[in-house]
């Protein structure tokens, strides 16, 4: 039986992909080694599944249905830079999240369903729009302080109306992300 990669998301609407290039240029002005995600890439993730087959899909996607059910549409404010695991040693740069009450519930009501079919449970959940990845300490300094320098970037406000199940093949020149399925809430 084949397996997927898949992972469930909320994409970045488009409105917002400008705001946050404009981050990514000043990243890119620096000598860092720094992977960036691909504009169209851009997502929140909600709960990375691994390979799974299709049984694993249908499972999933009932227990999708039944917490998008639960959710009407609800706004997030995207704001402010950082870094895990943290600014002194960075690995992963990131756009944040505020008023996010409603997506942690989302995600615990979700990551609940998905225990109870077998998978763990995420151990800490924090909202992020990940923009990059340190592939060595090259260029560190710099990278925190453009960090810092965007700590407190306004981004906007987000609607959420629905979140994706998205399967991901790895490629050289990177992910290739397409939505199995998008369920409204």
């Amino acid at each position: 039986m084949s397996q997927i990669r898949s992972f469930l998301a909320i994409d970045l609407d488009d409105d917002f992909k400008p705001k946050v290039n404009k981050i990514i240029k000043e990243f890119k002005k620096i000598d860092a080694n720094i992977k960036f995600v691909d504009l169209n890439n851009l997502h929140f993730t909600l709960k990375f599944f691994g390979d799974i087959d299709t049984e694993g899909i249908d499972l999933i996607s009932k227990k999708i249905e039944k917490v998008a059910d639960d959710f009407e549409p609800f706004n997030i404010k995207i704001s402010g830079c950082g870094a895990f695991p943290n600014n002194n040693h960075i690995k992963v740069i990131w756009i944040g999240v505020e008023s996010d009450e409603l997506l942690v519930q989302l995600h615990d009501k979700l990551d609940n369903e998905f225990a109870a079919i077998g998978f763990d449970k995420d151990k800490k959940f924090s909202t992020h729009l990940t923009i990059g990845r340190m592939k060595s300490a090259k260029g560190k300094n710099q990278v925190r302080d453009i960090i810092e320098e965007f700590e407190n970037v306004e981004i906007g406000e987000m609607n959420i109306s629905n979140i994706a199940f998205k399967k991901s093949t790895l490629k050289p020149s990177g992910p290739i992300y397409e939505n199995l399925k998008t369920y409204d809430l």
